[in-house]
């Protein structure tokens, strides 16, 4: 029996984020296209068992879950230090950066490789949107991977260019995308949870980490600007991250008025595709990405999307969204404003956008993207 070890840290991180959903999606569909004569383990840091309960609960058919001896700050440190213990041991394939990653050779030792996930080069092009800790974590594992992974998935060529230029990686890269996930239908019971959810007529939504890379307080600004429709309210959702942002102050000191304005927090699956599915339009302003998993979302529903001109998010969008230039800064919000203003009012566009986004949501698709990690780990 070959097993393939993926460290689930992430899925259970106070702030679960893009990634967190990544290794979960991506897991699941490892172990439901595991090929014959293989299976999946997990392995977490110390955790308790109400959280080993809920992994268990979310992935089905896992072989077995490790827990880790150390807590997840530590865990972090001890693999940026190159003290990884059992856990390097086997096939090893890590939605992250979070890895560990010693010294090997494959080629004496065919049972042991480890593969590394790489989703952004923000620690390098916008480190002033992270946390130093977070800046310095990040580049220093991105070197580790460098000198002893045996492959680097990234999920955009937008990344695998700016990577290489950091590091070069070279034949190393494999690009594998992310994908909508099949839990995000629309319920049975979507009147009575928008009505729940305070759900006006229509309303532009933004979905996302609330933290500075996300370009929420350039979306804040464009809702106030004059050229924003005034009759359309912004909707946020999605949980707290580092860096304090207060939506609510940020309106106040933009003028947005209170009553155009809902944050409605972390939703579940069933609330965001309701959240989704009644948008007028979606706006996704962020500064910096590896993919933009929110836009590919949005799209799958048939909500008209307006998205940043990110390299990465305009790989993933290609002509299926209104793209808004982020350069020159100061005037980011007014192109924000103008391209919301044009979304909401102008029905032939927003049709188009919407027949547009479901073709190019399809593209992606979190079986194919496991039967392609199946396959790195195969070739390797």
């Amino acid at each position: 029996m070959t097993t393939l070890r993926v460290i689930l840290d992430q899925v259970i991180a106070p702030v679960p984020g893009g990634i967190g959903r990544y290794a979960e999606e991506l897991t699941r569909q490892l172990i439901a296209t595991a090929p014959a004569g293989c299976d999946v383990e997990a392995v977490v840091s110390a955790c308790s068992r109400a959280e080993l309960d809920r992994l268990t609960t979310l992935l089905p058919g896992l072989a077995e879950l490790h827990r880790l001896p150390l807590a997840r700050r530590e865990l972090s440190l001890a693999w940026q230090a190159g003290m990884v213990g059992s856990a390097a041991e086997g096939l090893v394939h890590a939605p992250s950066v979070l890895a560990p990653l010693v010294k090997h050779d494959r080629r004496t030792e065919p049972g042991k490789q480890v593969v590394v996930t790489v989703h952004d080069t923000v620690p390098w092009t916008h480190p002033e949107t992270l946390t130093p800790r977070g800046v310095h974590f990040h580049k220093a594992m991105v070197h580790r991977a460098w000198k002893h992974a045996d492959a680097v998935v990234v999920p955009t060529h937008a990344v695998a260019a700016e990577l290489n230029e950091i590091r070069r990686f070279d034949d190393r890269l494999r690009v594998i995308g992310g994908a909508p996930s099949p839990r995000l239908q629309v319920p049975v019971d979507a009147d009575l949870r928008a009505e729940r959810l305070g759900l006006p007529p229509r309303y532009v939504l933004a979905v996302g980490t609330l933290e500075p890379r996300k370009g929420l307080a350039y979306l804040v600004r464009a809702m106030a600007h004059p050229e924003a429709p005034s009759d359309v309210p912004l909707v946020v959702a999605g949980p707290d991250g580092w860096g304090d942002v207060d939506v609510y102050g940020l309106a106040e000191s933009a003028g947005l008025a209170r009553d155009r304005l809902m944050v409605l927090g972390r939703l579940d699956d069933a609330d965001l595709a309701v959240a989704y599915d009644r948008a007028t339009l979606f706006v996704f302003p962020s500064l910096a990405e590896g993919f933009g998993l929110p836009v590919i979302e949005a799209m799958h529903f048939g909500t008209p999307v307006v998205h940043s001109d990110d390299a990465a998010v305009r790989e993933v969008a290609a002509d299926a969204g209104v793209m808004v230039a982020r350069e020159p800064r100061d005037s980011y919000p007014e192109r924000l404003a103008q391209a919301v203003y044009q979304v909401a009012n102008d029905r032939t566009l927003a049709e188009r956008l919407a027949v547009a986004g479901p073709d190019r949501a399809r593209m992606y698709d979190w079986q194919d993207a496991a039967t392609e990690t199946w396959q790195l780990h195969a070739d390797l």
